[in-house]
Formats: structure tokens, C-alpha cells, sequence
């Protein structure tokens, strides 16, 4: 009896390694520790969408919803970027631009989270609460600029004069060539341009229209913007702490209390939408 249950003890044995190396995505860990994997709601480690997808803990997650796009990591909180900023909560920001409007259709969830992966920290750091904050005002800025998702360029933006190679001559002006306004934060000047085709590849002197013409270069101008202006001050100095790096000269101490409060009202209102508290300093 004891050789008959040796016997069947190393038949199962043998079976368990048989489908684990059949399916070695499926049976490679619990409660994550992924190396590399998705880890899903339930604690288990693969990929696709039972694992990547809806309610993913951590690894290369994505939202099933989402068009397959990646959505830029997990937060330290354990929800990825496309966990919050979900179907419904993008789409109810670009629902609201007209039909007429240049960016109704170019603006979509799977643009912004493809952009999104190539910036780990978006989203990302501190809390889950601090991740919250983050995309709200970011999101905040993106609907005051664009009149939720309306504009691509920037209104008269081709009649403004945007170049300055006087005091950067390292980044001299294409003739003919407009560096006006364009895409989610709307992305200005030909320092800035040339700043961001620099760290994210494209030729922002020489080809400036590209950011209102390929939706996933568009919102990685803003995203470029972001981290590299607001992404420090959003939790450790307030929503405040982002107008004035965006829009500060003109709009604050006065100078625009209008788009001020335009700004903090969306902010507050996604702040209410993603279930957190907006926290200190709103305005600058």
C-alpha cells in the first residue's frame, strides 16, 4: 500500500509539472511578486487580460477597456493609471467638445495611456491618494487649455509670434515655421519645442505640427511638460504650485483670476470624480 501511494504521489507530481510547463504565464506566482508579469485583482501572476487588465496590480497593466494600451505602471498605492483615469472618467471630459470641434476624435484614453507608459513616474508616485491628485490636475490644466478636448492649436495661434533665438540661440526658429499653442497643455515657444522633440523624437523646430497631428506625440508634449514642471509641486506645494508653471506670469497675483478659478473648479470637480481630497494651497 505505502509503493501503491509512493506510485500515485509521483504520477500527480509529474502531472503538476506537466501543466505548469504548459502554462508557465498562468501558474507562476500568488499574491504578486510577478518578475515582470501582471499581477491581477486576485493575486496571481500572467498576462493578458484576466491579469493586465481591469483591477491589475502591478507589472505592465493595462485596461481591457482601453484599446490594449499600456497604462504607464502601477501607483504606490496599487492602482494603475488606467485604473483612474478610466473610460468614464476620460470620456466624460471629451464628450463635452462639440462635433465641430478640431479635437473631438483626436483626444482618445488609448493615445493618452500609450503616451503615458513612456512616463513611469506620471501618476505613479506616493500614494494612491498622491497619484489621484496628480492626474486630476493634470487633467484640470488639459481641460482649461483645450475647452475639454476642443482645440488641437491654439485660437489665432499662427498670427502670435512664439520665437525667441535671441536669448536661445541654441534653438533658432525654422522659418515659416509657427510655435505657437498646440495639443493638451498647449505647447509654446520654440525652446519648448525643441526641448521636448529632443527627449521624445521628433524634429520639434522643424516639424512644430506634428504635436497637432499624431494624438500620442500631442499628449506626450504635455506629459514631457508636466514632469518636467509640475510633477514635483502638485503634493508637495498644492494645485497652486501647477498654475504658476503653467500659466503663472499671466494668470496669477491678479492677472487672470478668471482662469484661475476655471483651472481649480475643474481640478476640485475631478478631485470629487476620482474620490480624493484636493488638499491644501488651490490657488496660486
Amino acid at each position: 500500500m505505502e509503493a501503491k501511494n509512493s506510485s500515485l504521489a509521483l504520477i500527480f507530481s509529474i502531472l503538476v509539472l506537466v501543466v505548469a510547463a504548459s502554462f508557465p504565464q498562468l501558474i507562476s506566482g500568488q499574491n504578486c511578486g510577478c518578475n515582470g508579469l501582471c499581477c491581477s485583482k486576485w493575486g496571481y501572476c500572467g498576462m493578458g487580460d484576466p491579469y493586465c487588465g481591469d483591477g491589475c496590480r502591478e507589472g505592465p497593466c493595462y485596461s481591457s477597456s482601453g484599446g490594449g494600451s499600456s497604462g504607464g505602471g502601477s501607483s504606490g498605492g496599487g492602482s494603475s493609471v488606467s485604473d483612474i483615469v478610466s473610460d468614464a472618467f476620460f470620456n466624460g471630459i471629451a464628450n463635452q467638445a462639440g462635433s465641430g470641434c478640431e479635437g473631438r476624435g483626436f483626444y482618445t484614453r488609448s493615445a493618452f495611456l500609450n503616451a503615458a507608459n513612456s512616463y513611469s513616474g506620471f501618476g505613479t508616485t506616493g500614494s494612491t491618494d498622491d497619484a489621484k491628485r496628480e492626474i486630476a490636475a493634470f487633467f484640470a490644466h488639459v481641460t482649461h487649455e483645450t475647452g475639454h478636448f476642443c482645440y488641437i492649436n491654439e485660437i489665432n495661434g499662427a498670427s502670435q509670434n512664439y520665437c525667441d533665438d535671441k536669448n536661445f540661440p541654441q534653438y533658432p526658429c525654422v522659418q515659416g515655421k509657427g510655435y505657437y499653442g498646440r495639443g493638451p497643455l498647449q505647447l509654446s515657444w520654440n525652446y519648448n519645442y525643441a526641448a521636448a522633440g529632443n527627449s521624445i523624437g521628433f524634429d520639434g523646430l522643424g516639424n512644430p505640427d506634428i504635436v497637432a497631428q499624431d494624438n500620442v506625440i500631442s499628449f506626450k508634449t504635455g506629459l514631457w511638460f508636466w514632469m518636467n514642471n509640475c510633477h514635483s509641486v502638485i503634493n508637495s506645494q498644492g494645485f497652486g504650485a501647477t498654475i504658476q508653471a503653467i500659466n503663472g506670469r499671466i494668470e496669477c497675483n491678479g492677472g487672470n483670476s478668471g482662469a484661475v478659478n476655471a483651472r481649480v473648479g475643474y481640478y476640485q470637480d475631478y478631485c470629487r470624480q476620482l474620490g480624493v481630497d484636493p488638499g491644501a494651497n488651490l490657488y496660486c
